[in-house]
């Protein structure tokens, strides 16, 4: 097992008065996690950095209003933050009396990222007066200039990083650049456009316009996997509780329906794990527009029609996704012993037979295994390769493919991102030379002790604090998520009995070493271990709740297990 440190608590946490009747553990779980005091607990509206903070804000709203009475189209993203945030301008702006606002999601594989050249050609059949670009834009130089000389006007609204030259857009709408000081940094796409359409709201006698889809804002934030900061766990929590009460578009209905999750039990954690992947498995295997119509749905009926074709492909990603899991584990293998020294301290790889809407996940596995920052590549049409990379905590990945592409002009041909996700573009001929810098980088500012695995755990939980009141306490508690994790533990068990179930998970009754009462736990894709019974086990685990059969049981769900040595 990989080394397990406990989290410590922020210095004068003991001091802090906490909410009545907050649960015992929560307040522990709390005390650990970064908050500088217990105000920063309260997530109601109300409490969201103003609008009026954010200057950018302005030009932005004067441009939108200019063109109320023409036609915009919304220029989306390919994944579940581009989706939702383009449902989200296409609705509130049409609440807003805005008189024709349609929206257009790039083709990926044929289109490629953002405002492109190609994707404007393709929006100007519309004849749109003003493009408003939503999570992209930033980069989009050529297409923003493409626009601009078609006459067209364009708003960018986007959150990634800004590179050195900026586009010619009329108006741009980031946190990130350099010269905003608003304290919303790590607002997603959708986030950003939330403040834009609140401003607009404001503007027009309707402030609150926005608010009645902060359902689309809480699934784009979460599915993104931004730090979730108090702003943003201001604008999860209000969401859920909209899921929560029924008050969210049919679409996330149909989709919490497919995914077998109860809309009114909805955490950041169902939405992250089982809602964002349906929605998502549109952008990365066919077109996400199939994505922004189920959530612009507003029939039951239609919202579930087009849901379960999510589901289908979805199913169908899962299995692709496990095949060039399966290839990139086999390439890892060919190359290296599989021991953590072996690994180079970037881990790029390449197959000729991978899906380029799938590897953004392999990498996210692979990174997950071994501890590393990790890149795969699919071919691309004309020669091209297209990466998505994932990072571990002290690697920058956009700065890292900012610095290759100082030191090797040319190799790249775009890229973008931010410090633990990124994606890039260059010929295929050039893979080697990039896995080369890319390993030159990583070693240079990687050193062994970030390179080691390790496990942080909120300490033991005694037996009797494993119950359902505490795990109800912590689960509904949330949102938890990026920055904000959810609470997990560790502890010594005896092993009672284990089971294989579905031939994937590994299901198992453990007895705590200080309690004669038994607990039921299950590992994830995990294969069957050769403990007897009797066996002590150290385990990490998070305390849930199993509704299975309509009968409410404490399940411990285990991340990590071994014998105790």
């Amino acid at each position: 097992m990989v080394p397990i440190e406990r989290r410590t608590a922020t210095p004068g946490a003991e001091g802090w008065e906490w909410p009545q009747g907050l649960n015992p553990v929560l307040r522990r779980v709390l005390a650990r996690r970064p908050i500088a005091s217990p105000a920063e607990l309260e997530l109601k509206l109300k409490h969201l950095v103003p609008v009026g903070q954010f200057g950018a804000l302005a030009r932005a709203v004067d441009l939108l209003l200019a063109h109320r009475d023409e036609r915009i189209v919304i220029v989306g993203d390919f994944d579940a933050d581009g989706a939702t945030s383009a449902a989200l301008g296409v609705l509130t702006l049409r609440d807003l009396g805005f008189a024709d606002v349609r929206f257009f999601i790039p083709d990926r594989f044929a289109l490629g990222y953002g405002l492109s050249p190609e994707a404007v050609d393709a929006v100007a059949a519309e004849a749109p007066r003003l493009i408003v670009t939503v999570d992209n834009g930033i980069s989009s130089v050529a297409g923003v200039a493409a626009a601009r000389a078609r006459g067209i006007d364009v708003l960018v609204t986007d959150h990634h990083l800004p590179p050195a030259v900026l586009p010619d857009a009329n108006a741009i709408v980031n946190p990130n650049l350099a010269d905003s000081d608003f304290p919303g940094k790590q607002l997603a796409g959708v986030g950003v456009l939330f403040y834009v359409l609140a401003a607009v709201g404001k503007a027009t006698g309707s402030p609150t316009a926005v608010s009645q889809y902060l359902d689309l804002v809480a699934l784009g934030t979460v599915a993104d996997l931004v730090h979730l900061d108090r702003l943003n766990r201001i604008l999860v929590a209000e969401g859920i509780a909209r899921i929560r009460a029924g008050s969210c578009r049919p679409g996330i209905r149909a989709l919490c329906e497919v995914a077998g999750v109860r809309a009114s039990d909805a955490t950041a954690e169902t939405l992250g794990f089982h809602v964002a992947p349906r929605l998502n498995a549109a952008g990365r295997l066919d077109d996400m527009t199939i994505g922004v119509r189920c959530l612009l749905a507003d029939s039951d009926a239609e919202a579930a029609r087009l849901a379960a074709t999510l589901h289908d492909l979805n199913r169908d990603r899962r299995a692709l996704e496990a095949r060039m899991q399966g290839e990139a584990l086999e390439l890892l293998e060919s190359a290296t012993e599989l021991t953590r020294e072996a690994l180079p301290s970037v881990i790029c790889l390449y197959s000729d037979g991978w899906h380029e809407g799938l590897v953004g996940l392999i990498a996210s596995k692979i990174k997950e295994r071994y501890h590393r920052p990790t890149f795969a590549f699919a071919p691309a049409e004309g020669g091209m390769l297209k990466g998505s990379g994932r990072s571990i905590a002290g690697f920058h990945l956009r700065d890292a493919l900012a610095e290759v592409d100082a030191r090797h002009p040319g190799l790249i041909v775009r890229y973008g991102g931010h410090a633990m996700a990124a994606g890039l573009t260059l010929p295929a001929a050039g893979f080697e030379r990039l896995q080369g810098a890319l390993e030159d980088v990583g070693a240079a500012k990687l050193q062994a002790d970030a390179l080691a695995a390790r496990v942080l755990t909120d300490g033991e939980l005694a037996p009797e604090e494993m119950t359902l009141v505490v795990a109800r306490a912590l689960r509904d508690f949330g949102p938890w998520g990026q920055g904000f994790p959810e609470p997990s533990f560790d502890g010594c068990f005896e092993l009672v009995d284990q089971r294989l179930l579905k031939d994937a998970h590994l299901k198992m009754t453990l007895r705590p070493l200080a309690s004669r009462a038994t607990v039921n736990a299950i590992a994830f894709n995990r294969g069957a271990a050769d403990w007897a019974a009797g066996t002590q086990l150290r385990v990490v685990y998070r305390l849930s709740v199993n509704d299975y059969q309509a009968t409410s049981k404490v399940q411990l769900i285990v991340s990590h297990v071994d014998t105790v040595s």
